[in-house]
């Protein structure tokens, strides 16, 4: 399988900006610099890019949606999103820790497509190791010219500025982290506008993930048709997956972009004590599982979404037949309700109780209704709130107990009064 992220991790020091550099690094950036704007945004475009923080939306069509600086005067910026807070997703961690140049280089080359001066790294204010691995790494490449002003030569001015969040899941949200970044609360915007049109500061924005961004250099240096090969039609490229929960081996591994599920969880050792497989959680605990009858789906933003479910920001958690489908949805609800912002009143109180209901069953102390009412609260909470934090309350509710009935039906005592 072809490495493209993670092809240097057994360097020991990739990292230093004198071993990524001996590897080829930044040789992306300056063939960039040389080459018209336009001309990089079509082979992003070609190379069907998709956003790999969760959303999964055509990087190319994003950046084409920044308006032209002759219609739109003034700043505008690029924001990397190293908020990595959604539940069992640790692998933008890893590229920081690993290749932060690769980040950087990146960084760069989106920041000269759209012709921003000024751009920014959000990381999660967890991430203190990571923040630091940043700090060295960009300093590196201040010192070398590869930042600043006039980088490599090439009339091109660029300043990075790393910010930190605050521990808060929902600054993760585009719009809820530039609120953040403006020193505002963290609640999410109501688009239009789109961060593209007026995001930070109410200037033209574009926010990708740090798994995103790290592709660029690749697709600069060997082309937009040659990412896209390594993929699926729509879907292009290599996706990192963060693998962990019953497994034998949990780590960071690469797969083109379509690798299909079964041989996802072969790479990490199968399911753990040869068990049966109950469940995966495909892109972090916001998505309703796959089950043992998915194993043959193709992981891919379009094949996941048709299965009921999402790819999202790559963290897949497995689960194996001893896990109850009742105390997974009560961790996951739990969370949610803790993390929701406030502003949206169907997250705000639904959250709440679909928490208190799932506790309740938890306690043996269930009543026939219950299940009823969460299928309720769930259904009147998805698509009528502000951002995907409150959709997925109702939709990881709903997809537990869709796929999964025994395990809740057992929870209520055989004397329960509706």
């Amino acid at each position: 399988m072809t490495k493209v992220l993670t092809k240097h991790f057994d360097e020991p020091k990739l990292h230093e900006l004198e071993t990524y550099r001996r590897l080829g690094g930044y040789k992306a950036l300056e063939k960039a610099l040389g080459l018209d704007r336009a001309k990089i945004l079509e082979e992003v475009k070609t190379s069907n890019l998709r956003g790999l923080g969760g959303a999964g939306f055509p990087t190319g069509m994003k950046w084409s949606t920044v308006p032209p600086e002759d219609k739109v005067p003034g700043p505008r910026y690029v924001v990397v999103n190293a908020d990595e807070s959604e539940p069992g997703c640790y692998k933008d961690r890893v590229l920081i820790d690993r290749a932060p140049h690769q980040l950087i280089e990146g960084l760069l080359i989106a920041s000269y497509v759209i012709g921003a001066k000024d751009s920014f790294i959000f990381i999660r204010g967890e991430y203190q190791a990571q923040y630091e691995v940043l700090e060295k790494a960009l300093a590196e490449a201040e010192k070398a010219g590869l930042m600043g002003k006039n980088i490599l030569g090439k009339g091109f001015d660029c300043r990075i500025e790393l910010m930190r969040g605050a521990g808060a899941y929902i600054s993760g949200l585009d719009t809820a982290l530039l609120e953040t970044m403006e020193g505002k609360k963290a609640w999410p915007r109501q688009p239009p506008p789109f961060p593209t049109v007026a995001g930070l500061m109410a200037k033209p924005t574009v926010v990708n993930n740090v798994e995103t961004l790290s592709m660029l250099p690749h697709i600069v240096e060997h082309g937009g048709k040659w990412f896209a090969d390594l993929g699926v039609p729509k879907s292009g490229g290599t996706l990192l997956l963060s693998i962990s929960g019953h497994v034998e081996r949990p780590g960071v591994y690469e797969f083109p972009m379509g690798v299909k599920l079964r041989d996802a969880l072969a790479a990490a050792g199968g399911v753990r004590g040869g068990r049966r497989l109950k469940g995966v959680i495909p892109g972090g605990t916001s998505m309703p599982p796959l089950m043992e009858k998915d194993l043959d789906i193709s992981l891919d933003f379009d094949s996941v979404r048709a299965a009921g479910t999402f790819l999202g920001a790559g963290g897949m958690i497995v689960l194996d037949e001893t896990a109850d489908a009742v105390a997974v949805a009560h961790n996951i609800e739990r969370f949610l309700a803790h993390e929701s912002c406030g502003q949206c009143t169907p997250c705000r109180e639904g959250g709440f109780w679909t928490e208190e209901i799932l506790e309740r069953l938890m306690d043996g102390e269930g009543v026939p209704a219950d299940l009823e009412n969460l299928t309720r609260v769930g259904t009147n909470i998805t698509g009528k709130v502000i951002c995907a934090l409150g959709d997925t309350v109702g939709m990881v509710i709903n997809g537990y107990m869709s796929r999964y009935p025994e395990d809740f039906k057992k929870r209520i005592p055989s004397n329960g009064q509706g």
